[in-house]
């Protein structure tokens, strides 16, 4: 499920992929592949399982927080790939990625953590 084998990804290629539906029946990332793909992607946390991904955000108030949780729910909507979101302390979000039909990472996981930095740069 890499997008090159031969290549390591990097954040434009991952940003200008498009995820594959996961109902299961896929093989969730190894811990080397994460770390491949999380060196693409390095404002995103590698949990020490190597099952999920994390990025904290933090916004200027609590108008703009919930306009990019919107932001990022267009993105990950059109992808058909959902994260997690928290919102504590009116401000601070809090996005977490992983495949819940494999129960672990996949490439739909760094793709659209690619998308959001994207967005997030944009803003």
């Amino acid at each position: 499920m890499l997008i090159n084998e031969s290549e390591r990804p990097t954040a434009q290629s991952l940003a200008a992929a498009k995820c594959v539906p996961c109902e299961g029946g896929v093989d969730k990332l190894t811990g080397e592949q994460a770390d491949s793909y999380a060196q693409a992607t390095p404002e995103w946390e590698l949990d020490a399982a190597a099952s999920a991904i994390s990025r904290k955000i933090n916004c200027k108030n609590f108008v703009r927080a919930v306009e990019l949780v919107n932001r990022i729910a267009e993105v990950a909507e059109t992808q058909q790939h959902h994260p997690d979101l928290h919102l504590t302390g009116y401000r601070h979000l809090k996005v977490v990625l992983t495949t819940h039909a494999i129960g672990g990472l996949s490439e739909n996981d760094f793709i659209l953590a690619a998308q959001i930095d994207q967005l997030l740069a944009n803003r």
